[in-house]
């Protein structure tokens, strides 16, 4: 077990994590958020979140040897607009009665530019596809309850027709209702187990 700080050194640039921890870690559902936008009428963005998931974080002595695994329900999703929820739970998008979860399964941690970048399976309605996410260590650290947590952000980018989410509707000036690149936000706290 490795307690302390580790330092991440590149080329380029030398990051210190403070209080690293080799350790299995369980996803606190309460203190993390897995959200998303896209762009909506071709003029803004929309910004969903989904409220029911869980997972598992396991940091390695070498950070680059960790792993991730998490299951998100698809039926919480949450826009702020429960008629759009509704359609997007629908066979228009995510079809949830077909397809309740979605999936994401770390193969690979690797350093680029300096940062760290995680690689993944992602798994939405059936097919999977590899997702990058750029992952930031927030640090690790005691809870008041005698416990102690860890902190991640992870940011990446899908095409939601890579994933047969393809529904859409024009519009008279010709764009569509619902862009294609969907923008994947997600901050992570998570309990040693």
């Amino acid at each position: 077990m490795l307690s302390g700080v580790i330092t991440l050194t590149s080329a380029m640039t030398e990051t210190a994590v403070p209080g690293y921890e080799a350790a299995t870690w369980n996803i606190d559902p309460i203190h993390s958020e897995v959200g998303f936008s896209v762009r909506h009428m071709m003029v803004s963005k929309v910004r969903g979140r989904f409220t029911n998931f869980s997972g598992q974080i396991v940091t390695a002595d070498d950070p680059t040897q960790s792993s991730v695994t998490a299951e998100i329900d698809l039926s919480s999703i949450n826009t702020g607009q429960e008629q759009r929820d509704a359609h997007i739970r629908s066979a228009d998008f995510f079809e949830v009665e077909t397809y309740p979860t979605m999936t994401y399964k770390s193969t690979a941690i690797r350093v680029e530019d300096g940062e760290y970048v995680l690689d993944g399976d992602l798994t939405l309605k059936g097919v999977t596809k590899s997702v990058p996410l750029r992952l930031e260590l927030n640090g690790f650290g005691p809870d008041p309850y005698g416990g102690v947590r860890a902190g991640f952000t992870a940011t990446g980018e899908i095409n939601r027709s890579d994933f047969n989410v393809s529904f859409n509707a024009p519009l008279s000036n010709g764009g569509v209702v619902v862009g294609e690149k969907v923008t994947l936000q997600l901050e992570i706290e998570a309990v040693k187990a």
